[in-house]
C-alpha cells in the first residue's frame, strides 16, 4: 500500500501558487514556510526533543515527514534524541560515517485542529516576514529618489503616505513650513531612509532635505537627466529660499538657462511643488571668488579675500548692497555659506576700509617699536606684505633689497635689526616664562606666539590641560577681543586637547593586551 505521505498532493502546490500570486513574493519562500509548520506539526506529534524535518515535492506536492539522527562517536546526553553511535548506525547502514544522518522516514500524522491551526499560523507568519523583507530590498534600492503617494492620516503631526504596496512616514520636521495635508492629497516626496523593524520596513520621507530640491530639477530638466548638466551644490531655508549651483559638461549648454526653461517653465515648476519657494540658480566656477559672487546674488560684491587656511571667504559690498547681501534675517549669506562650504562674513567698503586702517597702524607700529624705523619705512614692509618682525628675518635679504627706496645697505641693516629683536624677545621670552612657571609643553600650541602664552601664564593659564579646558569665548576674553576670532581659538583649543586623545587611545591598547 503506498504511503499517502508520498502521494502527489496537487492542491498543495496551487496553495503555494496562489498566496506567492497574491503577496508577490518568491514560491521557494511559501514552501519554506509550509515546510516549517509541517515540522512544527510533526514535532508536536512525536515529541519536540526530536529532530524532525518535513520536505515538499515541488513539482508533484508530495509531503515527506522524517526523523534525522546524526551519527557520532559519543553520545551527549542532551542531544540523546538526536543522535545516534557509530556502531548502532552500521547496523542499519553498514557504509555510514560520522557527521552523516540517519533518516528514519515517519508515517502519516492526523493533522488535529490545534495543530492545523498551529501551522496555519507559522505559515501566515513566514509569508508576511517574506512579504516585509521584499518590501524592504525593494524600497531600499529606492533611497535618493522621489515617490509619488496619498495622505492616509496624520499621526501627531506626522504624515502617514500610503506610496502603494506599504506605508511611508513623512515626520513633521521633514515637512515644508506652512504645507497642510488632508486625507486622500496627493503628495511628491524624497526617499530618505529606510529601516528594517520588527514590525515591518519603516521607509521615511522628506520634502525639506537639499536632495529633494535636486532630484526635483533631475526630474525637470532632460539635460540632468542625461548628465549633460550637473548639480554641484544645494542650500535650501525650506519653503522660502533656496540656491542651486550648476556646471555643463558640454560647453555649448547654459546651465542656468537648461534649469530655467523656456519663459521659466522648468524652475516654475520646481517652485510650485515647493509651495513657492524662491529659488536662485547659480553658475559654478572652478574660480572661488568668481563662485562666492554669484552666490551672493542678487547683491554686488566688490573684493573678495579668502582665507584658505581657516575656510573662510570675506565678501566686501558697497553700503548700499549690505542688507541685500545679508538677506533677510541673514537667509542670503546663511544659504551663500551652506553653497560654498565655507564661512562668509559680509563687510561693507567702509568697514573692510576702517579694519585695514586699524590692521595697517597696529603692524606699523609694531614695526616701528621693534625695527626701530620711521613710519614711512614700516608702511613700505606692510605693502610689500610683510606682518611681522619674523618675516623680516626670514625672508631671503634680495628679496627686502628689491623694496622700492631700500638697497642692499638698508635691507642689511633691517634684517639685522629683526634678528637682534628676535633674540632680546627670546631670552626676554624664556626669562618670563621661568618666572611665571609656564610650563614647556604650551609653548608647542598652534596658534599662540609668546605674546599670548605670556598673557595666559598672567591669568594663571601655564600648562597645556589650561589651555585645553577653555572655551573659545574664554580665550578670547584672556587674549584680548580682536587677537582671534572664534574659529582661530577653538583650533587653538583643539590642538591643546590632542594629548588627551593620545593618551586614551594608548590606556586602550594598554588595557587590550
Amino acid at each position: 500500500m503506498q504511503n499517502i505521505e508520498n502521494m502527489p498532493r496537487p492542491e498543495i502546490i496551487l496553495v503555494a501558487d496562489t498566496v506567492a500570486r497574491e503577496k508577490n513574493i518568491d514560491r521557494e519562500d511559501v514552501f519554506a514556510a509550509m515546510e516549517v509548520a509541517i515540522q512544527k506539526a510533526g514535532r508536536s506529534r512525536y515529541g519536540f526533543e526530536h529532530d524532525i524535518r518535513a520536505t515538499i515535492d515541488r513539482k508533484t506536492g508530495a509531503i515527506n515527514l522524517a526523523r534525522y539522527r546524526e551519527v557520532v562517536k559519543e553520545l551527549d546526553e542532551e542531544s540523546e534524541f538526536t543522535q545516534i553511535l557509530l556502531e548502532d548506525a552500521k547496523a542499519i547502514d553498514k557504509n555510514i560515517k560520522v557527521g552523516e544522518y540517519i533518516i528514519d522516514p515517519l508515517p502519516p500524522i492526523d493533522f488535529g485542529r490545534v495543530a492545523a491551526q498551529t501551522a496555519k499560523q507559522v505559515i501566515v507568519q513566514k509569508v508576511r516576514d517574506a512579504e516585509r523583507n521584499r518590501q524592504y530590498e525593494e524600497y531600499k534600492e529606492k533611497i535618493g529618489t522621489i515617490v509619488n503617494g496619498t495622505i492616509k492620516r496624520i499621526e501627531f503631526g506626522n504624515v502617514i503616505v500610503d506610496i502603494g504596496k506599504t506605508e511611508a512616514i513623512l515626520r513633521r520636521d521633514e515637512i515644508i513650513p506652512r504645507e497642510k495635508f488632508k486625507n486622500g492629497d496627493r503628495i511628491r516626496a524624497y526617499v530618505l531612509d529606510v529601516r528594517r523593524e520588527n514590525k515591518g520596513p519603516q521607509i521615511f520621507l522628506s520634502r525639506t532635505c537639499p536632495e529633494f530640491l535636486a532630484a526635483l530639477f533631475t526630474q525637470e530638466v532632460p539635460e540632468i537627466y542625461d548628465g549633460i548638466v550637473k548639480i554641484i551644490s544645494v542650500a535650501r531655508d525650506p519653503g522660502s529660499k533656496a540656491k542651486i549651483s550648476v556646471k555643463a559638461n558640454d560647453m555649448t549648454i547654459d546651465p542656468v538657462g537648461a534649469c530655467v526653461g523656456l519663459r521659466g517653465i522648468r524652475v516654475q515648476a520646481v517652485v510650485t511643488e515647493l509651495q513657492g519657494e524662491k529659488i536662485d540658480i547659480i553658475p559654478y566656477s572652478e574660480d572661488r571668488a568668481q563662485y562666492m559672487v554669484s552666490a551672493l546674488a542678487p547683491a554686488e560684491v566688490t573684493k573678495v579675500v579668502i582665507d584658505e587656511e581657516n575656510n573662510r571667504i570675506e565678501a566686501v559690498v558697497p553700503q548700499e548692497q549690505f542688507s541685500l547681501a545679508i538677506g533677510r534675517r541673514g537667509q542670503n549669506v546663511k544659504l551663500a555659506s551652506q553653497l560654498l562650504g565655507c564661512d562668509i562674513d559680509v563687510l561693507t567698503e567702509e568697514q573692510e576700509q576702517e579694519r585695514r586702517a586699524n590692521e595697517n597702524k597696529v603692524r606699523s607700529q609694531r614695526f616701528m617699536d621693534s625695527l626701530d624705523v620711521d613710519e614711512m619705512i614700516a608702511h613700505l614692509l606692510i605693502a610689500e606684505g610683510f606682518t611681522n618682525v619674523d618675516e623680516v628675518a626670514g625672508v631671503p635679504l634680495s628679496e627686502l633689497a628689491e623694496i622700492e627706496g631700500f638697497d642692499d645697505d638698508v635691507a642689511t641693516e633691517l634684517q639685522q635689526r629683526a634678528k637682534d629683536f628676535i633674540a632680546k624677545r627670546n631670552a626676554e621670552f624664556a626669562k618670563k616664562s621661568k618666572t611665571l612657571g609656564i610650563d614647556e609643553t604650551i609653548k608647542t600650541v598652534a596658534g599662540l606666539d609668546q605674546d599670548m602664552i605670556l598673557t595666559l601664564a598672567e591669568n594663571g593659564v601655564k600648562t597645556l590641560d589650561d589651555v585645553a579646558d577653555l572655551a573659545a569665548d574664554e580665550l578670547i576674553e584672556i587674549l584680548g577681543e580682536n587677537s582671534l576670532s572664534i574659529d582661530e581659538a577653538n583650533k587653538v583649543i583643539m590642538a591643546a586637547r590632542e594629548h588627551w586623545f593620545v593618551t586614551e587611545g594608548q590606556n586602550l591598547d594598554d588595557g587590550n593586551k
